[in-house]
This record gives C-alpha cells, sequence and structure tokens, in this order.
C-alpha cells in the first residue's frame, strides 16, 4: 500500500492514507515521499475530498474509516485492481509468484531488466538497494510485480496476483501457508493453477519443479494450459538447470543448463541454494523478453539484494547482525542453510519472532522444530498477539517448540520481547558470532538494540 501511494503520486495525485501502525522501511519511504499518513482509522480522515479509496487488505468490517467510507457511499477499489487499471494493463507484464522467494526474485528481475535497458516500471514488496525504492514508474512498456497469493481485499477474496496480466508468470514454489484464509493445501493448488490459466499463448509460465506441489499442480493442468511452459530447477528432469553450484568464494557461481546443453555461467552477491532457483528463474524470463546474456550476467554479478532479505544491519565487536524477513519453516531453515554455508566456521545465533498470521498457529509446530537445524543457538520470542491469533485457532506453543529444538542438542530458549532477548544475549554474543534474526515485522527495534549493546561492549 504504501508504495502504490508512492506510484500514485508519480502520476501526479495527491495521496493521504491512514494507518495504526507504519514501521521501516515503508514509513521511511513514505517520509521522503512527503506523502502524509494520518495515525490511527477515524471516519473525518476522509473529510480530505479524494476521488478514489484504496482499500487495504488488512482491513475488515468494523473499521470505523471503512463504516464511515460505505455509509457516504464513495468511490473504493482495491490495491490489486488499482495496479491493474492504472498501470499494468497494455504492459508487458512479469508476475513473480510462489510461497517463498517473491521479493527477492522480483527486484532481481527488476534490475536484470534495467541492466537489458527495459527501463521497467516496478512494484516489490520490499526495498530494492539498487534503486532505493520498493517501485518504480517509467514511460516503457515493462512492468514487473511481485504477485501475492493472499487475499485482495474484504469485498474480493481472490489473489491479488489474479489481478496481474501476467504475459510472464514465475512460480518458484508451492507450500501450504496463510491457515487464517486457506484452509488447506487444496485451496492454495487451485488458486496457483488460476494463475497459470491466465498466462496468454504468446507468453510464458516459468515454474520450479524442485518443488513438489509445482509439479503436481502442472500434472494436474497437463492439456489445459495454452501457454509455453519453462520448467526450472537444480534436480534432473527441469527443461532449464542450475549446476555447478559454487558457495566457496566471494560470489556464488553457477552454471546453467537448458535441455542438457551449457547456457551459460553466471555469479551473484546472493547466497543459497535457495536463490540460485531465484536468479534461474529469472534468467529464463530475461531470455524470454530477448535480453542478451552478457547482460544478465552484468545485472545478476552486480545486484545489492532487498533489505530485510538476508541483509547485514552491522557488524560490531567482531558479531555480524542480520536481518531477514523469513517466517514460513521453509524459509527458515533455507535462510539458515545458506548462512551455514556461507559462515561455515562462525557460530550461527538464530532468533526468531512467530508474526505471521500462520507462524502464530499450531498448524507448522513440527516443521519449526525442524527448520532451526543449521543453526547452534536458537531463541524464539513471544508469539506476537496471542490473543488475535487464538481467534483463528491453536496458537504455536513456543515452549514446546524450544524443547524439541533442545533435543537437537543445542541450546534453546524462550523470551517474551526483543528486550528480553537483547538482555540474554548481550553476554553471550562473541567474536564471530552470526545472529540472524528473522521477523516479518519490527520486532521492537531488535537489530539496532543488538548493534548498540554491542557497540559499548
Amino acid at each position: 500500500m504504501a508504495s502504490l501511494a508512492g506510484m500514485l503520486q508519480a502520476r501526479g495525485h495527491k495521496v493521504t492514507g491512514s494507518d495504526q501502525n507504519v514501521y521501516p522501511p515503508m514509513s521511511t519511504q513514505l517520509k521522503e515521499l512527503g506523502i502524509e499518513i494520518m495515525k490511527g482509522y477515524k471516519p473525518e480522515n476522509l473529510d480530505c475530498g479524494a476521488d478514489s479509496i484504496i482499500v487495504g487488505n488488512a482491513i475488515s468490517r468494523g473499521n470505523p474509516e471503512l463504516e464511515e467510507l460505505l455509509n457516504r457511499k464513495l468511490a473504493y477499489y482495491s490495491q490489486a485492481e488499482t495496479i491493474k487499471r492504472l498501470f499494468i494493463r497494455g504492459k508487458h507484464s512479469l508476475v513473480v509468484a510462489g510461497t517463498h522467494g517473491k521479493t527477492t526474485t522480483t527486484s532481481i528481475a527488476t534490475w536484470v531488466a534495467e541492466v537489458g535497458g527495459l527501463d521497467p516500471s516496478f512494484l516489490v514488496g520490499g526495498v530494492v538497494q539498487d534503486f532505493g525504492a520498493s517501485f518504480r514508474v517509467t514511460d516503457s512498456g515493462y512492468f514487473i510485480i511481485e504477485g501475492d497469493e493472499y487475499d485482495t481485499a474484504y469485498f474480493d477474496k481472490k489473489p491479488k496476483f489474479m489481478h496481474y496480466l501476467p504475459e510472464i508468470a514465475i512460480v518458484n514454489n508451492i507450500e501450504f501457508d496463510h491457515a487464517d484464509i486457506y484452509r488447506d493445501m487444496t485451496d492454495i493448488k487451485f488458486e496457483f493453477s488460476r494463475l497459470m490459466n491466465l498466462v496468454p499463448s504468446n507468453g510464458h509460465l516459468i515454474a520450479g519443479i524442485d518443488s513438489p506441489v509445482v509439479g503436481e499442480v502442472l500434472e494436474d493442468m497437463e492439456g489445459k494450459l495454452f501457454t509455453n511452459v519453462e520448467t526450472f530447477g537444480l534436480k534432473d528432469g527441469a527443461k532449464w538447470q542450475a549446476r555447478y553450484i559454487d558457495f566457496s568464494g566471494d560470489l556464488m557461481r553457477f552454471t546453467v543448463f537448458k535441455e542438457g546443453v551449457n547456457w551459460g555461467e553466471f555469479e551473484t552477491t546472493l547466497i543459497g541454494e535457495f536463490n540460485v532457483r531465484n536468479c534461474l528463474a529469472v534468467i529464463i524470463a530475461a531470455d524470454a523478453w530477448g535480453i542478451p546474456i552478457e547482460k544478465i550476467q552484468e545485472a545478476l554479478r552486480t545486484f545489492k539484494s532487498v533489505k530485510r532479505r538476508v541483509e547485514i544491519r552491522g557488524v560490531e565487536n567482531g558479531v555480524t547482525i542480520i536481518d531477514d524477513f523469513a517466517h514460513h519453516p521453509t524459509a527458515v531453515e533455507e535462510t539458515l542453510k545458506a548462512l551455514k554455508q556461507k559462515y561455515e566456521e562462525n557460530r550461527l545465533v538464530a532468533v526468531f519472532e512467530p508474526r505471521s498470521w500462520s507462524s502464530r498457529l499450531a498448524v507448522f509446530q513440527e516443521p519449526y522444530a525442524k527448520a532451526f537445524a543449521y543453526a547452534d543457538y536458537v531463541i524464539i520470542a513471544g508469539v506476537y498477539d496471542t490473543a488475535k491469533a487464538s481467534e483463528l485457532g491453536k496458537v504455536l506453543d513456543t515452549r514446546e517448540l524450544v524443547e524439541d529444538i533442545a533435543l537437537q542438542g543445542k541450546p534453546s530458549f524462550s523470551f517474551a520481547d526483543a528486550d528480553e532477548i537483547v538482555e540474554h544475549l548481550t553476554p553471550e554474543m562473541k567474536d564471530g558470532d552470526v545472529v540472524a534474526v528473522m521477523s516479518n515485522g519490527g520486532f521492537g527495534g531488535i537489530h539496532e538494540k543488538l548493534l548498540s549493546v554491542l557497540r559499548k561492549k
């Protein structure tokens, strides 16, 4: 929503907004853009005389500002519908979807398209460091967007990605997530099959078949897809494969094969097998848009990543503090695996806050116990807003989770909040430690608090 506000402003509209709790990096971006945020939801906020009201998917009936909007019968739209109408229709559109890696993959794609001379407009769910922004509006015919499977608005329950008119769709992976809106994997598979079915005959569906569920959906859709299907992965069976992955240097290196033939060698500052898959998906999309291989190689080599995606927030007294957005158990495991490959000789301390809807529920109790296998020391924060989460079902039991992790023979603790975690870690952190903080929220400013106490040591 913050990014859409910036996009609308770039088109010459005057934009204001209401929100309950805005935190970096979006709060910083809005402030720099000069977009006024009215704190809290109040009926009088609608007195600004807006032509259109955009209702975010976090807003539900009972919200005082929404109720006033409906009573006044003002014109309102969803975020996704607005983006489709005003920014995507008529353009070459690349939509990046999947349970994991959407933000990073979309960001890589924007940079590859930029280096490739396409001058793309884009919208990403994070700040792309190469651009210093989460969006851009240009006059080119190319638009790149992160395709979220979460529902669109209280009045439109289909996924946001169903609005984005994909000429090219990347589906990196599919797993169960968003337990607050999806009943089971069957529901999720159905929605991704609908996305695949949107891709036109002159487009491309780029499907990551290292994900078993993506393979299942493709099998279910056999004979029903009227587009060019490009499969990719690290395993045999994919049309496009990445092989000979080398984690040893400052840059991660890998070789791409297309139908068994060496297609090119690439290197990137990103880490981990999951990022090899992300890069591979973008390589296929870039080739479909006619970007020369030399430009793709240059872009991957110079890509600066995304804020809050394995982002080094600072190094103090030999301790590296890393910020990552991981919240699904698979994402947690992949992040920690990548860090262990990068910092093989260092102690890896994992600090995790269950904050997303699904992570707060017991649906992932057992998978989380396995997700910290690559960490040497684990801290689990208290479940965010337990009372609200309990309305949806049984809440994640952090005490049980810590006990299960401890059975793996590693120190494991649970503390209520960021301040208690910082207090515990202050005497524990030592030269060479890598502390990976994982949360999809602000987490009480824990990163700066840790860096602050380290400076005083």
